[in-house]
């Protein structure tokens, strides 16, 4: 069973998406409401995947993504975006920094699990 873990500072859509990927995809969900959070967890529950939303109070998900791909211990975890910034540039910066992956937000929470298959190790 895959682990993901979503950092996202909204606890509506926390739930929401932890419910689609747990009830739809079987997958095991770490959730952390900050990038701090996120940080500590990644490290700790080296999940499979990383869904990650870019607006955030304080370090927003552009500074997370980064901090995960400079540390050796979560470089290799696919990290997806799964945010309401949908803009060219700021789809491009998130790849730019090592996203795996971008999604934009509103989504179809009984979809998610086949947009984020592709980007687990192993996935299409």
């Amino acid at each position: 069973m895959s682990t993901i873990l979503v950092i996202e500072d909204d606890p509506d859509i926390q739930q929401l998406i932890h419910l689609s990927l747990e009830f739809t995809g079987g997958y095991q969900v770490l959730l952390a409401s900050d990038g701090p959070e996120g940080l500590v967890k990644a490290a700790e529950g080296k999940p499979d995947l990383i869904l990650l939303d870019a607006m955030m109070p304080g370090m927003d998900g552009f500074e997370v993504c980064r901090s995960l791909k400079s540390n050796p211990e979560t470089e290799t975890i696919p990290v997806v975006f799964l945010t309401a910034k949908a803009q060219a540039s700021e789809i491009q910066e998130g790849l730019r920094l090592g996203a795996a992956g971008y999604l934009t937000k509103p989504f179809d929470p009984m979809k998610l699990k086949d947009e984020i298959e592709r980007y687990l190790p192993g996935g299409e």
